[in-house]
């Protein structure tokens, strides 16, 4: 086991500027949910992802959520979803009522294959629920193309994509909907804290009145002539971001520019140490997308022992982790479905350190424990 400092896998990049936005929230007196720093957050959030809406939630898992019920999602439905990935995806699903049916992935970029997608589709489909894996998006005019010849909505899980593009489009943009995280391995973070974004009026309001129990805001209430008593008409949840993450947030947008090119530099050095290194495959980024690097995942050689590579490495102090799931193999699905690139692919990936906060001495100590732990 090393001595030296653990180079860590994730690390959020936060310091007195947040602390100060905090502390405005603070004597501000409104630490609550859905208030004017919430405000303030939706209105840039939304012209920095390219949507005229945006709305702030408690996490990722309840923007996707809220997401399929104001598309009308219902228990019978199925809904197609990207299989590589954490399954808050496919949870969200089911948590509406619905059965997930996912489909298998690009062997290379690991988004959602639309020839899957295609071969899914059955009189109960409604929609696509397409992943941006590792904040990469996938092929969106393919799956516009084939949502809009079979009638279906289209949702972007765009969790880990802040600052991606697709063809110099914002990712977040590229569906009816899109849901972001703002966990704290994620490019811009309060520590936990999403978003639910979208063209469309009409859902983000519906879903702001769900995300507050099944009524308007108190915000929307400030300042009336009356005493509004607000009735309620459906079930809601309480899924609203804190004004206090959502200060955080304001200055984290402010940093996304230097957070993606400090990603991006980790990134280039990455890929010029591994890329020829036998035994290792990198990440590949597609010439008409932006990678935001939310995570640099390897792909380790058949004939290489992936947990056996990751426990060296882990021995040395730099940590590392399989890559994201392959959703239909895990047992709350029911594994009805045989998705091979997927599977694959899950049991190959390794996770090495990727955040804006690196230095060039541990990049350089992350690539040679790396190499050295390969097998010779």
């Amino acid at each position: 086991m090393s001595n030296q400092e653990p180079v860590v896998l994730g690390q959020p990049t936060v310091g007195d500027e947040e602390l100060a936005a905090v502390a405005e929230v603070f004597r501000s007196g409104w630490l609550a949910g859905a208030g004017p720093a919430c405000r303030r957050f939706e209105e840039r959030f939304a012209k920095t992802v390219g949507t005229a809406h945006a709305l702030t939630t408690s996490n990722c898992g309840s923007a996707l959520f809220l997401g399929l019920r104001v598309l009308g999602v219902k228990p019978g439905d199925e809904v197609i979803v990207g299989d590589y990935t954490f399954p808050a995806t496919g949870h969200a699903v089911l948590q509406a009522g619905a059965t997930p049916v996912f489909a298998d992935i690009r062997p290379d970029v690991w988004s959602a294959d639309p020839a899957s997608i295609e071969s899914l589709i059955t009189p109960r489909t409604v929609g696509i629920l397409a992943v941006d894996v590792a904040g990469q998006p996938g092929d969106f005019d393919e799956y516009r193309a084939i949502a809009d010849k079979h009638g279906l909505w289209l949702f972007e899980d765009a969790a880990c994509a802040a600052g991606a593009t697709y063809k110099t489009r914002p990712a977040g943009s590229l569906a009816d909907l899109a849901a972001f995280s703002f966990h704290g391995r994620k490019g811009i973070t309060a520590g936990e804290g999403g978003a639910l974004v979208s063209d469309r009026e009409d859902l983000i309001a519906h879903a702001r009145k769900l995300h507050t129990y099944g009524i308007e805001p108190a915000i929307t209430r400030e300042g009336s002539g009356a005493l509004p008593i607000p009735e309620f008409h459906e079930l809601g949840y309480n899924f609203r971001l804190s004004d206090v993450q959502a200060a955080i947030m304001n200055v984290q947008l402010d940093r996304l520019p230097d957070l993606l090119s400090a990603r991006r530099s980790v990134a280039k050095r990455y890929h010029e140490a591994f890329e020829n290194l036998p035994g290792l495959d990198v990440p590949v980024e597609l010439p008409d997308r932006e990678h935001p690097w939310q995570a640099y995942i390897l792909t380790v050689a058949p004939e290489i022992d992936r947990d056996a590579l990751a426990l060296r490495i882990r021995e040395q102090g730099v940590q590392c982790n399989f890559g994201t799931y392959a959703s239909h193999l895990q047992p709350i699905y029911g594994k009805k479905q045989t998705l091979p690139v997927s599977a694959d692919l899950f049991a190959r990936h390794l996770a090495i350190p990727m955040h804006a906060n690196l230095t060039d001495d541990q990049v350089d100590r992350v690539i040679g424990t790396v190499s050295a732990a390969l097998p010779s």
